[in-house]
């Protein structure tokens, strides 16, 4: 199965998650002709940096969710990956249907709340319609809740009240530092400045203590929030950004003697899985010290393509070496903030390059589609 009849002889890379780091890998191993099949619970391609612009904009979702079948015909497979048996190079998926691997790209990436991510077994349109449905709740709350400050959060409580500046937005947050902490200083207090600028407001060093009794997502007006240092406040809506973890269901039972502690995959500087020649750890479930961005996930799969590549040719194996830090926060379409290399960008420049449009452009052409408008 899979693609192109010039594959090396008895190569057939079997890819795992079809986030960003999947769709790259695919797409690189299409172009060189190696034959491979993608895996994914879903059948579409969701470009979650564009999720929270989903989550307020009607109509917008449609843009974010990109058809998996259109771009890589028979060598798309969906499912749900339930183990992989290493010893016999084998991936086994949810029903007993099983897929062969020469080689194994494991790219199955972080899961955490929605609206953030949208990592549910759904239909191209049921995803679309759910967001769709959640912009009708944040339309009908007259005050929202953000819980968890670090970049999600940041860029939530920014689209919300970009989009509805008469909504009373608050953000919570258990630090006092908002945004990544491997961002500059400055970029983290800029964040909170446009955040100030635009109206947020900010209940910094507090938890939630009650949020477990609470609704998410739902609009119940009134809803009472007590915080850890007694803080009381009510609001109509609750969304959370909070709580990534690495989705290791997939692989976990395959390779448990290469597991870091939080169930990311232990790798070498050539992307391989400790352990595995033949096996490699793409984006968020891998263990490499680095903000977990979509842009790192399609550097890890270029270099994990061309070793597989290189293996096959007997040629030797390239490394993956991290770089300053690059990380742009989308504040609403008309503002952000952000660093390139390590160096602090002008507002207006981060707002350009990614807060309009949040990089759609790249995954439709990525995907070889045109995007509809």
């Amino acid at each position: 199965m899979g693609s192109q009849a010039s594959s090396p002889e008895g190569a057939h890379v079997v890819v795992v998650g079809g986030g960003f780091g999947g769709i790259a890998a695919a797409q690189q191993l299409k172009s060189r002709g190696i034959c491979f099949t993608l895996i994914d619970v879903r059948d579409a391609f969701h470009h979650n940096v564009a999720a929270l612009r989903a989550s307020v904009q009607p109509g917008f979702a449609l843009r974010t969710f990109i058809p998996y079948a259109k771009t890589f015909g028979d060598s798309f497979v969906q499912g749900r990956v339930e183990r992989v048996d290493a010893d016999r190079q084998t991936v086994i998926l949810q029903g007993g249907k099983l897929i062969q691997y020469s080689h194994l790209i494991l790219c199955t990436g972080t899961d955490g709340p929605f609206p953030g991510k949208f990592n549910t077994i759904a239909s191209y349109q049921s995803a679309i319609q759910t967001y769709e449905d959640f912009v009708k709740q944040v339309q009908s709350a007259d005050s929202v809740l953000v819980v968890g400050g670090g970049s999600t959060g940041v860029e939530m409580a920014a689209e919300v009240k970009t989009e509805y500046p008469d909504k009373k937005v608050v953000l919570i947050h258990a630090r006092i530092g908002l945004a990544d902490s491997e961002l500059q200083p400055s970029v983290r207090q800029q964040a909170k400045e446009v955040l100030l600028e635009k109206g947020v407001e900010l209940l910094l060093g507090q938890k939630v203590s009650n949020l477990s009794e609470l609704q998410l997502n739902m609009t119940h007006k009134n809803m009472v929030v007590i915080t850890d240092k007694g803080t009381k406040l009510t609001t109509d809506l609750i969304i959370s950004c909070t709580g990534l973890k690495v989705n290791s269901a997939a692989y976990h039972s395959g390779f448990t003697g290469s597991l870091a502690a939080n169930g990311a995959l232990k790798v070498n500087e050539h992307l391989q899985v400790e352990g595995f020649s033949n096996v490699y750890a793409v984006g968020d479930c891998n263990n490499i010290r680095e903000p977990k961005l979509a842009y790192h996930a399609s550097l890890h799969a270029a270099v994990a393509v061309s070793n597989i590549a290189s293996s096959l040719s007997g040629r030797p194996l390239t490394s993956y070496r991290t770089g300053n830090v690059t990380m742009l926060l989308a504040m609403g379409q008309d503002d952000g903030v952000g660093q390139f290399n390590g160096l602090r960008l002008p507002r207006w420049l981060v707002a350009l390059g990614k807060s309009r449009d949040l990089l759609l452009w790249k995954s439709w052409r990525e995907m070889q589609q045109n995007q509809p408008h």
